[in-house]
């Protein structure tokens, strides 16, 4: 008999156990940290800004264990319905990329005060604390890029295929282009031809345009061609190499890995440091260290590659120079934040 009560009140007691663990609230699954990035109206294989910006997110990916999605916008009208996609469906973090889309990255901002935003290339004139600006100095960068060129040209005479001016960070590249040239070789000739007669949705996604305004610079002498403008400067790098007649000097990342047809006239690119800057900005989101308001991301020149052994040794060390004064002031630009109106 007592075998049986001491087997009934072992049972009693697991049955009451079992009821206070079903009583328990359940501990509830925290969701993957999401990172969400809208394009500008390039593509994210343009092999230049939004793919340098993606590779950051996918580095997030890899070494942080984030999801990550993209939207590739087809119109600027989209810019905002894009960016809610993410935010409505609760994404932690969403990148967009290029300075057109800021506008519509501070209005989502303020309408989603929860969400992280990092505005690519994108300067914040107020702090909004789930907004940080990566931004860089492409006066700097161009400046370095036009000391080159003017210091390997033969002809005297450079050239540059830009996007629209009316992109401050673009302007930027321009007028730093024609300062750096200037300041080591007075006397050099300096073509600077902007996409300005498209809008937007077209300035930064038209090869052939570039191809062609790249061979007409060509055809008046110029045999240093800087190419800045996603597939549009793209194209002015391949021109280079199909007429065999200039150099070419990229952008935003090294182009030698990104557009392999422009290799052998590759002499360097003006590097943002795009993926890194990315990568950092969703590490403190992720990490709990966010802050908001301008990051200002490195910018160098990437190595010569294949014509390494045709830049002389003076070149490199005036470049190293201007490097150096351009990082502890003893060298200014002078370029103003953006094209004054």
């Amino acid at each position: 008999m007592w075998k049986r009560i001491r087997i009934w009140t072992l049972i009693t007691l697991v049955f009451t156990l079992l009821l206070a663990a079903c009583a328990q609230p359940a501990t509830p699954t925290r969701m993957a940290f999401r990172v969400g990035l809208v394009t500008d109206v390039g593509k994210i294989d343009d092999k230049s800004f939004n793919q340098g910006t993606w590779e950051g997110v996918q580095k997030a990916v890899r070494e942080l264990g984030v999801e990550a999605k993209y939207i590739e916008t087809q119109d600027p009208n989209d810019y905002m319905k894009n960016i809610a996609q993410f935010a409505d469906a609760g994404y932690d973090v969403i990148v967009t990329v290029g300075f057109a889309i800021g506008e519509a990255t501070r209005e989502s901002a303020q309408k989603y005060p929860n969400v992280k935003f990092i505005g690519v290339d994108q300067f914040q004139e107020s702090v909004l604390p789930n907004v940080a600006g990566l931004i860089f100095e492409e006066d700097k960068a161009g400046f370095m890029t036009g000391a080159l060129a003017a210091l390997m040209s033969k002809t005297g005479k450079i050239g540059a295929v830009l996007g629209t001016d009316a992109v401050p960070p673009v302007w930027r590249f321009g007028e730093g282009y024609r300062v750096g040239a200037k300041y080591v070789r007075p006397d050099v000739e300096i073509l600077v031809v902007y996409h300005n007669d498209v809008g937007l949705d077209k300035t930064f996604t038209d090869p052939e345009w570039g191809k062609s305004t790249a061979l007409s610079l060509v055809d008046k002498g110029v045999d240093v061609i800087f190419g800045a403008g996603g597939k549009t400067g793209n194209g002015a790098l391949i021109a280079c190499a199909e007429s065999k007649k200039c150099l070419a000097i990229g952008v935003d990342v090294d182009q030698y890995y990104t557009v392999p047809e422009a290799r052998s006239v590759l002499l360097s690119s003006a590097m943002k440091d795009l993926t890194e800057g990315t990568f950092n900005l969703i590490k403190a989101a992720y990490e709990g260290k966010w802050q908001g308001g301008n990051v200002i991301g490195p910018v160098r020149l990437a190595p010569f590659h294949e014509l390494d052994s045709q830049v002389p040794q003076e070149v490199r060390q005036k470049l190293a120079e201007i490097e150096k004064g351009l990082q502890d002031g003893t060298i200014k630009t002078n370029v103003p934040p953006a094209k004054p109106q």
